[in-house]
C-alpha cells in the first residue's frame, strides 16, 4: 500500500477545502459571464456579415448610415474581446489563488501576501471586463433605438 511521506491531517485538508470555496464560486460567476461575452461577441459578428454585402451595395445616405454601423460594430468586437481577455485573466489569477491556498494551508509557506496580490489582481481584472462590457453595451444600445418615425406611424385603414 502507498503510504505518503509527508503526514496532511484530514483537518487540514477540510480547512484548505474550506478556503478555496469561495474563489471557486468567483470561477462559476467568470464562467458564467465569459458565455455571456461570447454568445454577445457571436451576434455581433453575425450582425457585420449581414451588414458588409448591404454597405457595399448603398449609396449616399444610407452608405454612411452603414458605415458609420459597421464601425460601431468593429469598436462593439474590440470591447468584447477585451472583456473576454480580462475575464479569462480573472479566471487563472483565481485558479492560481486556489492553488496556492492549498499549498499553503498543507505546507505553510509565506505566501499570504502573494495570495492578496493575485486576488486582488484577479477582482480587479473582473472589474475591468465588466466595464468594457458596459461600454459595449451603451454603444450597441444606440444602434437599435427605434426611430422616432416607426414610433408616431399610424396605420392607414382603407375603406
Amino acid at each position: 500500500m502507498f503510504q505518503p511521506e509527508i503526514y496532511i491531517p484530514l483537518s487540514t485538508i477540510g480547512e484548505s477545502v474550506r478556503l478555496a470555496v469561495a474563489p471557486v464560486f468567483l470561477l462559476s460567476g467568470i464562467g458564467a459571464f465569459l458565455n455571456v461575452c461570447a454568445s454577445r461577441l457571436s451576434r455581433i459578428v453575425d450582425r457585420s456579415r449581414e451588414i458588409g454585402p448591404r454597405l457595399l451595395a448603398s449609396r449616399g445616405l444610407e452608405h454612411d448610415r452603414l458605415l458609420a454601423e459597421l464601425r460601431a460594430i468593429d469598436r462593439r468586437m474590440s470591447l468584447v474581446s477585451t472583456a473576454i481577455t480580462l475575464s479569462v485573466v480573472s479566471a487563472v489569477l483565481t485558479c492560481v489563488v486556489v492553488a496556492l491556498l492549498f499549498a499553503a494551508n498543507m505546507v505553510e509557506p509565506r505566501v499570504g501576501f502573494a495570495i492578496a496580490i493575485l486576488f486582488i489582481s484577479a477582482t480587479i481584472a473582473i472589474a475591468a471586463s465588466f466595464t468594457f462590457f458596459l461600454v459595449e453595451t451603451r454603444i450597441g444600445a444606440r444602434y437599435v433605438r427605434v426611430s422616432s418615425d416607426l414610433l408616431h406611424h399610424r396605420h392607414d385603414e382603407d375603406d
